[in-house]
């Protein structure tokens, strides 16, 4: 009786023993990577508030853009760029120089303001797209109509 008691745990030492290296194998096998994969490329939103649809020459409209990143990587850079393709008018940031179309321009926080001043007596379309340094970009379309 003694000797099979000896045996049964003979047996549970060489059971756990196997048990503890086959845990340890599976944790070195997991390290197979020589490096730390850290995701840097999230997607983004754009919120804008509402602008009037009517503007009249010379009229000034302030356009305000919120960028909401879907992930936390605070190295992200964000850049605008614009095109008109009805009517004319400046587009600028604060008392800055107007952008020039289709040109890039970082922005510098991700909740700012542009102004649009109607320079035209007609309706006017323009695109802004913001993208950023991962080549994600987001497409905002505004028209103005003409005010009677």
């Amino acid at each position: 009786m003694k000797n099979s008691i000896n045996i049964a745990h003979g047996f549970l030492s060489i059971l756990y023993s196997v048990l503890i290296l086959f845990l340890f194998e599976i944790s070195l096998a997991s390290c197979t990577q020589d490096e730390l994969q850290i995701q840097q490329n999230f997607p983004f939103e754009i919120s804008v508030m509402p602008t009037p649809k009517n503007i009249s020459k010379d009229e000034t409209v302030e356009i305000r853009f919120q960028v909401l990143p879907l992930g936390g990587y605070s190295e992200t850079q964000y850049f605008l760029r614009y095109f008109q393709y009805d009517g004319s008018g400046t587009l600028q940031y604060f008392n800055n120089t107007p952008y020039l179309p289709n040109d890039l321009y970082p922005l510098l926080q991700k909740q700012f303001r542009l102004y649009y001043t109607s320079t035209s007596e007609i309706s006017q379309s323009f695109t802004i797209w913001i993208i950023d340094n991962f080549g994600n970009e987001k497409e905002i379309k505004f028209q103005f109509n003409i005010k009677d």
